[in-house]
């Protein structure tokens, strides 16, 4: 399997603003044919989780001026909190992800709102997914993606909390590498690539919440796929829980 030697990745502006029962799959081929284009086979839609959230209703009230009012939000999004420092906890959610404040976002909502992660961000991914083939015939891979921190690492970078017709976890176990040697641990978490390769082109305050991938080769597609599945690292292989 080699890789693709040229992608390209843009920002999908004109999409607007997202609220409850939205037609997502909708708005962004809608704001896709605004820029003159269509979205094509073989190409990726990564969607921020703040939108989807918001379409799905994924949003609670909370008093901003109370900061009990958020870690109670976060503690009910929760199912362990590994460890905490002042405001900031690191947590196990629901889902199986390890995060900072189970996910809970004030950014980019209006005040005395905040956005939760979605029930099942796989399912997410399929629904946009099969609402964007039934808008414009193609068969795209949908990636949702979400800002996590870095155990060991300073700084921010998107990575896939969802996914769906493209493939999460690439195995390179049993393949050779360039001077032939046998690879045994090589396991690439493509859609996190792919994820954060969008944000680039998305930003965190540009108010474009979706990005299209062109140019991966065919073996990056495959009809079932999922994030909690693939990447979720269960407890007994994790050595930091």
């Amino acid at each position: 399997m080699s890789s693709p030697r040229r992608l390209e990745v843009w920002g999908v502006t004109g999409i607007g603003e997202v609220t409850r029962a939205a037609d997502l799959a909708g708005m962004i081929a809608d704001a896709v044919a605004g820029q003159g284009d269509e979205l094509r086979d073989r190409d990726v839609v990564v969607v921020t989780q703040k939108v989807v959230s918001k379409a799905e209703g994924k949003m609670v009230e909370v008093d901003v001026s109370d900061p009990r009012a958020h870690r109670a939000v976060v503690e009910a999004e929760s199912v362990r909190v590994l460890r905490r420092r002042g405001d900031l906890s690191i947590v196990e959610t629901k889902h199986g992800f390890v995060c900072a404040n189970a996910g809970v976002d004030l950014s980019n909502v209006e005040a005395g709102w905040a956005a939760l992660l979605p029930d099942d961000s796989d399912r997410s991914a399929r629904r946009i997914r099969d609402g964007l083939r039934a808008r414009t015939g193609a068969d795209v891979g949908v990636v949702v993606s979400d800002t996590f921190g870095r155990a060991w690492r300073r700084g921010l970078t998107d990575v896939a909390i969802g996914c769906a017709g493209i493939a999460a976890l690439v195995d390179l176990r049993g393949s050779t590498d360039s001077l032939g040697r046998e690879l045994h641990a090589t396991e690439v978490a493509l859609v996190d690539e792919l994820a954060g390769a969008a944000e680039l082109v998305m930003g965190k305050a540009d108010g474009v919440p979706a990005a299209v991938v062109r140019g991966g080769p065919d073996w990056w597609f495959r009809p079932r796929t999922s994030v909690r599945e693939e990447l979720v690292r269960p407890p007994h292989e994790d050595l930091f829980r």
